[in-house]
């Protein structure tokens, strides 16, 4: 999670103009979409009914023991001692994966930079990490895309062959990029660098782009697998607006962009300035919790009523909730089309999970919970999240 802010005085010329929600088409020109999709409450489509497990909660904090020798600093770093958050989650073998996101402590000598580390568990509660990072900046093709700011915010599908396909942030101090990476076990990944790399000649390589969540099935043994819809694969990105890419192989992906003539649903502002031509499927909106950015959180999930999509809003008061402080982060859910991924069916007109525990009001970033992992296991629903970019909390719900 991070997002460029704008100045209150910015924001709040934005509140007449932050409204809408259009449908339009891009590169792939999928099908006509309607224009406009009614908010919705927590409905029969909904995935929702999530308890918090306060009697744990956070499951996962900073590691002050795993020691770690940096191939790019030449000596050992606390690699987690500082905030771990943002996970993604599998399952696999009987047992459940997280990859999170961590944070080494700052000294004089050693600046801040993410890494992804792994650890295991037979609940889905009480987890074991590995000493070392499975996924990080080295001398490789993508050094000067993730050092000195690392690789965050990973999510994970199974692809074909059950090899494992994670979107992660590759961070150089200065901006974001959606990168990808494979994996056969997810301890051993290979880099496959941005994913719009070979997209409009290059075109996104340089913008700022992030938080790829790939549309997939949700089976019942708790795999995510990546699933096609009309012979593609899809993925909802982004942490201004929401767009959408399609691929054909998961590591090579083009942005849907908008058809001559359309137009933006709502003003762009931020990050989606850059990118103007680019086709907005979930807008932010004014007066609600996601007035202010809006962002993927775990894969999408291919249902018979149609995908879900749970995703990360942010609120700006002055021209969003102004029950909310100011940058809270909290979670709603749209549903979109299962035949064409562009058209928004539904929408929840509030959230199903904001910050109200200590250590979610509370860290390196104040009221926040992201959601990021989300897997079928031993009945129930298990849904993670990074509480105040400083630890990872789980909440769950029976599977019916």
């Amino acid at each position: 999670m991070r997002a460029l802010v704008l100045p209150l005085c910015r924001r709040v010329a934005l509140l007449s103009a932050l409204t809408g929600l259009a449908n339009c088409h891009g590169l792939d020109r999928p099908p006509a979409a309607a224009a406009k999709a009614p908010a919705a409450p927590a409905a029969s489509w909904a995935l929702v009914g999530f308890a918090k497990v306060d009697s744990i909660n956070p499951i996962l904090g900073p590691g002050p023991g795993g020691r770690f020798l940096d191939p790019l600093l030449k000596q050992p770093v606390r690699w987690e001692a500082k905030d771990v958050f943002n996970p993604a989650v599998v399952v696999k073998d009987g047992r459940v994966y997280m990859l999170y996101r961590a944070e080494n402590r700052v000294t004089p000598a050693v600046g801040k930079t993410s890494r992804i580390g792994l650890a295991s568990s037979s609940d889905g509660i009480h987890f074991t990490r590995l000493p070392a990072p499975v996924l990080y900046p080295d001398h490789d093709a993508q050094q000067k895309y993730e050092w000195p700011g690392g690789t965050e915010d990973p999510r994970v599908v199974e692809g074909p062959g059950r090899a494992y396909y994670m979107t992660y942030t590759a961070y150089d101090g200065d901006k974001a990029r959606l990168h990808v990476a494979t994996s056969p076990d997810l301890r051993h990944w290979t880099k496959h660098g941005n994913a719009f790399a070979r997209a409009a000649g290059g075109r996104y390589v340089d913008k700022w782009t992030k938080s790829g969540a790939i549309v997939s099935r949700y089976e019942p043994d708790g795999r995510v697998v990546a699933a096609k819809i009309n012979g593609r694969y899809w993925m909802y990105w982004g942490d201004a607006q929401i767009w959408l890419a399609t691929s054909e192989d998961l590591i090579h992906w083009t942005p849907v962009e908008m058809a001559p003539g359309e137009k933006p649903p709502v003003p762009l502002r931020a990050q989606a300035l850059t990118m103007p031509t680019l086709k907005i499927v979930l807008p932010t909106r004014a007066g609600k919790f996601d007035s202010d950015l809006v962002e993927p959180g775990p894969p999408a999930m291919l249902t018979d009523q149609g995908i879900r999509l749970i995703y990360n809003g942010r609120n700006e008061p002055a021209f969003g909730d102004k029950t909310l402080a100011v940058g809270t982060y909290s979670a709603a859910q749209a549903l979109f089309d299962p035949h064409d991924p562009t058209r928004l069916l539904q929408r929840m007109g509030t959230s199903f999970l904001r910050p109200d525990r200590p250590y979610e009001i509370t860290g390196q970033v104040n009221q926040v919970v992201f959601l990021e992992g989300l897997v079928r296991f031993q009945n129930r629903w298990l849904l993670y999240y990074g509480t105040a970019d400083s630890k990872i909390a789980v909440a769950t719900r029976p599977v019916p």
